[in-house]
């Protein structure tokens, strides 16, 4: 089994090495290394958690051990995704260079840029960066990269997922073409082979494992949950991560839950901490202190939980994480090799618990595919409980039930007794509502619609009075007499109708009387009268 003593490390390397207590090197960094030491381009694919970072960290510190740094020009460029991942570097070179006497610069977002810049005007051997901040301080013209010798790409896959292609491209270009390049990814996309075919002169493959795998130490689940309702989806979900988390029990030493957006992360970490659980949350929109705070709280062992998204997935290492949560399905497949590579390293044993909901399946389904392997399925914790809340709901209205149709039959029955009394009611009608035979509704009609006693069908004892009057031209006499008969009230409501004025007509508009008085002739004169008579006689 080869050994760091046969690698041909620098002595004070290896040395730092022993004291780190690494003996034996991984797969990937046994392979890479003797090529990276020769001066190759080095292209090393291996999932996440094997090692990637100490195999290009111990062949740079070789390379720059002999040699000085000048002012603003790096001797060396580590490319990196994040902060969090640059910032791990940083302190894999501060751990392996103990004995060595080289300078460092970490360039990262939320760092003041003056202290970043006194930094390189004092000449850094190796210069850790992320794309947009070496961008940066390049703009502003506080750097040159013309005396880059080594150039490294870590993650580039997940460069690719960033949108930081555009400015990978740019800096290769910056760099001299003499450089030595290590480029090293968990998978390889089509954007990623294209860039390593562009930028690296005949690059030695390193691929220890198949592409997009996942550790056979980590054991994997998918809890299916299907809401009762669409509008109680999130809650549930939640309720069914407290219920996962609390039992693995003690088991559970540490975990890392990831959700795919931000706004997630912080309502699931609100959502434990209210329940009682020891949970914190970790997003790219947190300010860089607080981040390395609280990444350095969960590696130490004061925090349990870790709440975070896609920022904590790639190349941290935080050796000891015994759980990963995956709180949504991630959609890009390769997202979940990443996330459930936080556990299991270093041969260590872990856990992956993925929560799937309906609308979910298909990008599990791919991630299946990826990883080429069927995912053992779980049954939610919520689904017991929901049964049993059901049979209670059963039981509970299984005598309102009973009520009910008693209630039903009641009165199904006093209907029925109801219609069987109908036919009598109406066999025996009131006095008023009982027809007359067909005689006498034609006498009726003719007599003004009285009955035998002189009261009008229908209308009661009580009789408007202008029903009493009859308009069918009766002589005066018989007037007289129904006037006299009538009642006092007819008689004053005729004569009310008497005394009324008659209409007025409408009266003519003025310019209708001028026409009229222009059509007529005038009236003649007494002159003219005695002057026509004559005439007229004649």
């Amino acid at each position: 089994m080869t050994s760091f003593e046969d690698l041909s490390l620098d002595p004070r390397v290896l040395q730092a090495v022993t004291e780190s207590g690494y003996t034996i090197p991984t797969p990937i960094q046994a392979q890479a290394i003797p090529h990276a030491l020769e001066g190759r381009d080095v292209l090393g694919i291996a999932q996440t958690g094997t090692g990637k970072t100490a195999s290009f960290v111990l062949p740079m510190l070789c390379s720059l051990s002999q040699g000085r740094a000048r002012a603003r020009m790096p001797r060396s460029l580590v490319l990196a995704p994040t902060r969090e991942l640059a910032a791990q570097v940083a302190e894999n070179f501060e751990k392996y260079s103990a004995h060595l006497k080289l300078s460092m610069a970490l360039l990262i977002g939320g760092v003041s840029f003056k202290d970043q810049d006194r930094l390189i005007d004092r000449g850094v051997d190796v210069l850790i960066a992320t794309p947009g901040r070496l961008l940066d301080h390049f703009e502003r013209g506080k750097l040159m990269l013309t005396g880059v010798q080594i150039m490294v790409v870590d993650e580039a896959d997940r460069m690719l997922d960033m949108g930081f292609i555009p400015d990978i491209e740019r800096i290769f270009k910056l760099v001299p073409f003499t450089r030595q390049t290590l480029f090293f990814s968990a998978t390889m996309a089509p954007e990623i082979t294209r860039i390593t075919e562009e930028f690296l002169h005949n690059p030695v493959r390193v691929e220890v494992a198949r592409q997009a795998t996942t550790s056979e130490t980590i054991e994997q689940s998918v809890c299916e949950h299907k809401p009762s309702r669409k509008d109680r989806a999130d809650s549930e979900k939640r309720d069914v991560l407290r219920r996962l988390i609390s039992a693995e029990g003690d088991a559970l030493t540490n975990g890392i839950i990831f959700c795919n957006r931000k706004r997630d992360v912080d309502i699931v970490a609100k959502s434990l901490k209210r329940h009682g659980f020891d949970a914190s949350a970790l997003h790219g929109d947190l300010d860089q202190k607080l981040r390395m705070q609280i990444l350095g709280s969960f590696r130490d062992g004061g925090l349990k939980l870790l709440i975070a998204s896609d920022v904590a997935a790639r190349g941290l290492d935080i050796p000891n994480v015994s759980h990963v949560f995956n709180y949504d399905v991630p959609i890009h497949s390769e997202d979940y090799v990443h996330r459930i590579g936080r556990t299991g390293r270093a041969g260590r044993a872990g856990k992956s618990i993925t929560l799937c909901l309906p609308h979910e399946e298909k990008y599990l389904a791919k991630i299946e595919e990826l990883v080429k392997k069927t995912i053992p399925r779980t049954e939610s914790p919520l689904a017991g409980s929901a049964r049993a809340e059901a049979a209670d709901a059963q039981d509970t209205e299984a005598p309102v039930r009973e009520r009910r149709s008693a209630s039903r039959s009641r009165r199904r029955s006093e209907g029925e007794s109801s219609t069987a009394a109908a036919p009598a009611a109406a066999a025996t009608p009131a006095p008023q509502q009982q027809r007359a035979p067909r005689g006498e509704g034609r006498s009726r009609g003719r007599d003004g619609g009285r009955d035998s006693g002189g009261r009008i069908v229908g209308m009661g004892d009580h009789v408007p009075a202008f029903l009493l009057r009859d308009f069918r031209g009766a002589p005066a006499e018989a007037d007289e007499v129904a006037t006299a008969e009538a009642p006092e009230e007819a008689v004053v409501e005729t004569a009310a109708e008497e005394k009324k004025p008659a209409a007025r007509k409408p009266r003519r508009s003025t310019q209708s009387r001028r026409k009229k008085v222009a059509t007529e002739p005038a009236p003649a004169t007494e002159a003219e009268s005695a002057d026509a008579s004559p005439s007229a006689a004649a």
